[in-house]
């Protein structure tokens, strides 16, 4: 546990991070992470956080050593997607009981699954994650991982993130932490190459990266290791040979890339592949990278050739959207490098921003949104559900773009509402992915079930209604009279 105390003491002392650099010595030991509120959703545990940037490491095994619970909250945490092996998505835990607990056979049943696992699948690695449960009661799952490697022959890698030591943040970097420790240089490729790069925190969430791997494939740039998404175990212990990194989310791997840059000179810089100018300057900064560290020159004018190319393409499919979308507004309730990438992204459409969250986003990435959208009034770090459904229900926005926690909100205020989180179904990165989600956002808006929604209630409107039928006796002027009065009734509700 002291180990882990002092990971988490370094984590926190990011020299990487512009924020934690201002702090003073005092400041900078306790951290970024707040104190959660009882009673309230904290959004995650470090459990949940290491086990969303490990898991979708495609061809490992991931064994969570504790109660069942554990395992069935966290597992489909993300909507990640493997172009390969499915190992990842089976579910694994060594189930703790309470008479395991009692009797101390925590260690004993964690080794028993690692040995279950290597003969059943035999997979190139097993990671292993502690929970609440299992710290607490002092199960040492780094001495059981070294004894199990040694007897088993393969990579098994304790990732100590136990949910309580803090947030989901938290565990981002110490999954970093993990692959750091245990992983990234433990094997060397016989094909390193001068066009070979990392992307760091970019999940593949839907199976958007799918969108920008080919065009770097056009430029003949290799991606020797994108983590996690959709990626194999050798992929990333052979990633300190990259000539280059891209980060996508700092908040979730900064350390990652600082401490590589350190051991292995592989620089990096911050992008983003949400919209056409982003994705546009991130091929830029990556093939500037490469020349740098010794790639032909020739390669940037490949890279501005293609970007030629794929923008002619990108905007002559938008040009259809611009006239239905221009002026619309949007209110966007997420954070990260979303909070900034695609506020760029709709902006360059005509669309206009009427609010953007910054709770999760890094001093970076608030910078970048004081110069895109030139005001800080649209920029808010915590808006409750009562406000957002104030402002959803006064008509402020056309549309709220969020993730699935707060779609209600914009139900019940009868609203347009898109998913732009990891529950998405739709991949929205690089060309092809902005022109998806601008057609998205269009089907959203213009869908007439809003036209019908509003509407008032036919119990809501007052007809005007007879004060008193005629009487008839024959059954034809009975009827007719009845067929009069409905059509009076059926004018009334037009009306209202």
């Amino acid at each position: 546990m002291s180990s882990l105390r002092a990971k988490i003491q370094d984590v926190f002392n990011e020299p990487a991070c512009e924020q934690n650099r201002r702090k003073d010595a005092k400041a900078r030991k306790e951290g970024c992470s707040k104190p959660l509120t009882p009673g309230a959703a904290a959004g995650g545990c470090a459990f949940d956080g290491a086990k969303i940037v490990l898991q979708p490491i495609t061809d490992v095994a991931h064994l969570i050593h504790g109660p069942l619970a554990c395992e069935g909250n966290s597992w489909d945490n993300r909507g990640a997607a493997s172009s390969g092996p499915t190992l990842w998505r089976t579910s694994f835990t060594t189930d703790l009981t309470e008479l395991d607990v009692v009797l101390g056979q925590g260690e004993r049943k964690l080794f028993k699954a690692i040995r279950e696992i290597k003969e059943a699948y035999g997979p190139p690695g097993i990671f292993v994650y502690p929970t609440c449960v299992t710290a607490l009661i002092g199960d040492d799952i780094e001495a059981v991982c070294k004894r199990a490697a040694e007897k088993f022959g393969l990579p098994v890698v304790p990732v100590n993130a136990p949910g309580f030591v803090g947030s989901k943040n938290l565990g981002n970097k110490l999954a970093g932490e993990a692959l750091l420790e245990h992983v990234i240089g433990t094997v060397e490729p016989d094909d390193a190459g001068p066009y070979d790069i990392n992307i760091l925190g970019e999940f593949n969430l839907s199976g958007e990266f799918w969108l920008v791997k080919p065009l770097l494939d056009r430029l003949g740039i290799r991606v020797r290791a994108c983590i996690p998404g959709d990626a194999r175990y050798l992929d990333i212990a052979s990633a300190h040979r990259a000539r280059a990194a891209m980060m996508v989310c700092s908040t979730a791997l900064i350390n990652l890339a600082r401490k590589m840059e350190q051991r292995w000179d592989i620089p990096f810089f911050e992008g983003s592949f949400y919209g056409i100018t982003d994705t546009s300057e991130a091929l830029r900064q990556i093939s500037q990278l490469l020349v740098k560290k010794g790639a032909d020159p020739e390669i940037l004018g490949r890279t501005e050739a293609l970007i030629a190319d794929e923008e002619a393409i990108a905007w002559k499919k938008l040009a259809a959207y611009r006239p239905r979308l221009e002026g619309k507004r949007v209110l966007l309730n997420t954070g990260g490098v979303k909070s900034w990438s695609v506020v760029h992204a709709l902006m360059e459409i005509g669309i206009e921003i009427v609010g953007t969250s910054v709770k999760k986003s890094t001093v970076g990435d608030k910078e970048r949104i004081k110069q895109i959208l030139k005001d800080d009034n649209h920029m808010f770090e915590q808006m409750t559900p009562r406000e957002l459904y104030a402002m959803l229900s006064e008509h402020k926005a056309d549309i709220m773009l969020s993730g699935g926690r707060t779609q209600f909100i914009a139900l019940k205020a009868k609203t347009a509402w898109l998913d732009i989180n990891q529950e998405r179904q739709r991949p929205y990165a690089g060309y092809d992915g902005m022109v998806e989600l601008v057609r998205q956002i269009d089907l959203a808006i213009h869908n007439p079930i809003w036209r019908q929604v509003r509407k008032p209630a036919p119990w809501d409107c007052q007809p005007a209604v007879r004060e008193e039928l005629p009487s008839t006796k024959s059954e034809t002027a009975t009827l007719h009279v009845v067929q009069e009065f409905a059509g009076t009734m059926a004018d009334d509700f037009g009306e209202c």
